[in-house]
């Protein structure tokens, strides 16, 4: 039996998608967390010194590790077949998942902003400009789609992931997804699946 082994920081963060697309799997996989100060030890083990990484021990104790969160993301999806049905919808859900890694990014930056004179205008536009502006695109692509999902063929990572970026967002959650009622179904239809459900109850909680 294969075992799967993520290592990452105590946090949500860049592992969180990872963690997702596992559990709906219904796949058992150590989620081994650590603080700041253990990372020195843990990084000796990373294939490029970056946090997160999955260790994947075959049944032959044969060890493979890879690193980086979206790579490592597709590789799970290619294995647990969320990963689109033929070449076009394949190439497409590496592009929505690349989209929404931007997006992703661009909240993270102004949450880790450490000028506090600078983050009141960056927030601003974060939420006023740049938020809209994906989910206005993505809310279009979702409106094409029977399933209510990015893709024809159903539920694919892209999805997972747009859940979990929409968890980074403040106390106007609610306000945004009202303005965009396809990424509101479609997050509510993540949120609702029963693996998902179970998983964020029991997750540990994180401020991040």
């Amino acid at each position: 039996m294969v075992k799967y082994k993520l290592y990452y920081f105590n946090a949500k963060g860049r592992a969180e998608l990872i963690r997702l697309i596992l559990a709906t799997a219904a796949q058992e996989f150590e989620d081994i967390r650590f603080e700041m100060n253990e990372w020195p030890e843990f990084k000796k083990k990373a294939p490029l010194a970056q946090a997160p990484f999955l260790e994947i021990i075959d049944d032959k104790d044969r060890v493979f590790r890879l690193g980086q969160s979206l790579s490592i993301a597709r590789y799970l999806a290619r294995i647990f077949g969320i990963a689109g049905v033929g070449r076009e919808e394949q190439a497409e859900v590496e592009s929505y998942g690349d989209f929404i890694g931007d997006l992703f990014n661009e909240i993270v930056k102004v949450r880790f902003e450490k000028d506090e004179n600078l983050k009141p205008k960056l927030n601003t536009r974060l939420y006023d400009e740049i938020i809209p502006k994906y989910l206005q695109i993505i809310d279009d692509i979702v409106t094409r789609n029977e399933t209510e999902y990015l893709c024809k063929s159903g539920i694919t990572w892209p999805d997972l992931f747009l859940f979990c970026t929409l968890e980074w967002l403040d106390e106007r959650r609610s306000e945004i997804l009202n303005k965009f009622s396809h990424v509101k179904v479609l997050e509510g239809k993540i949120r609702g699946n029963p693996k998902v459900a179970e998983w964020v109850i029991n997750r540990p909680k994180t401020e991040f």
